[in-house]
């Protein structure tokens, strides 16, 4: 672990513990504003995809919410520092706040009792280990519970609740299984319609061939990201493959800053619709392509290795979908039909890890939170 990495999250439990909470209580003597709603985040310029669809409803409920959502990576310290003390300032009469992802600000407190977080998560189903589960993501020396004044936690299905109590370590009962807002927009025609009008738009060399979504998830911490598979040939094993395939490769957010090259116009749930299969790893982008019962495929060549530094909460194999460690066996299957699937399997699978998430999320989220279209 490096020593700046370290000096880092000293310096985030020094704001959460000393500093923020001062600038917190100070604006406690004013009363919290009745209808009053944040949506906050500190990796994304603007409303999340997680967020987009809450964001649009209460706006469509007579709401003003407010944006309060960045990307620090952009942001210099100074600029940092002066947008959490805003938030602080904002929060403490903020009747609401919905985050989508780790957000230190909303616990650097002892909340008020009349405001209400909801963290709506920005994945499904159970792969990877998160939280106080995963190092990588809390350190063990992290003095200052990072996910604490939830009061709702949003999951995809029933066999998400236990898991996610213990990551967040945080009650059961503020983890409801009301699925994923994001993924209600996946059952709508005229958005799946205009997403394979899109893709072909794109890439008219596509026409006539099998397509297949590459989007692995990055290893190791954020500010340092690893992608096994693009180092282990899945490229040349592509470029094998050409003659009867089309491959998108389509990186996490993170991958893509360091390999900028593979950048795509579509976001990556824009492809799922023209998409014949998936390959990932461990990503849970997995989870909202289960949605639309196609194949997909597991590639992982640091398997092993992934399994002892991270850890899954899942046995990887039980997944309907082969799982492939070499760019070699990659390129041998997809020559053959080994890459479809067992249909009910599938469908097993779906309603196992994203059973909740059935077009209609955004309503059983926001009815669970008491917020209703305004009268007049």
């Amino acid at each position: 672990m490096s020593l700046r990495y370290r000096i880092k999250q000293y310096m985030k439990m020094f704001l959460q513990n000393v500093y923020l909470p001062r600038i917190y209580q100070k604006e406690c003597v004013n009363l919290i504003q009745t209808g009053k709603i944040l949506f906050a985040d500190a990796h994304c310029n603007g409303i999340t995809p997680s967020m987009q669809a809450v964001y649009e409803r209460l706006k469509e409920y007579g709401y003003e919410p407010e944006d309060m959502c960045v990307d620090f990576a952009d942001m210099s310290v100074k600029e940092k520092i002066s947008y959490l003390k805003r938030f602080m300032k904002e929060y403490a009469t903020a009747e609401y706040v919905f985050l989508s992802d780790y957000f230190m600000p909303v616990s650097a407190c002892r909340k008020r009792a009349a405001t209400k977080v909801i963290q709506l998560w920005h994945s499904g189903g159970l792969m990877k280990k998160m939280g106080y589960d995963a190092p990588q993501d809390i350190p063990p020396y992290y003095k200052g519970q990072l996910t604490k004044n939830y009061d709702l936690v949003t999951v995809s299905a029933e066999q998400c609740v236990p898991v996610w109590a213990q990551a967040f370590r945080i009650p059961e009962e503020c983890v409801k299984p009301l699925g994923l807002a994001r993924t209600d927009i996946y059952y709508d025609e005229d958005y799946n319609r205009k997403n394979r009008e899109d893709f072909y738009r794109l890439y008219p060399e596509a026409e006539g061939k099998k397509i297949a979504v590459y989007a692995p998830t990055f290893s190791g911490r954020a500010s340092q990201p690893k992608c096994a598979g693009l180092n282990a040939g899945i490229e040349d094993a592509f470029r094998r493959l050409q003659d009867e395939w089309f491959f998108i490769i389509k990186l996490h957010p993170y991958l893509e800053r360091k390999y900028p090259k593979y950048h795509s116009e579509m976001k990556t749930e824009a492809l799922f619709e023209a998409a014949d299969l998936l390959i990932t790893d461990y990503s849970s982008v997995l989870f909202d392509y289960l949605l639309y019962e196609k194949p997909f495929l597991l590639f992982a060549p640091d398997l092993d290795c992934y399994e002892m530094e991270r850890g899954l909460y899942v046995d990887y194999y039980s997944f309907p979908a082969p799982v492939v460690t070499s760019a070699g066996r990659l390129a041998a299957l997809l020559r053959t039909s080994e890459w479809q699937t067992n249909w009910e399997a599938l469908s097993e699978c779906r309603k196992k890890y994203m059973g909740c998430c059935d077009g209609h999320s955004v309503e059983r989220i926001l009815a669970e939170a008491g917020l209703r279209r305004k009268r007049g």
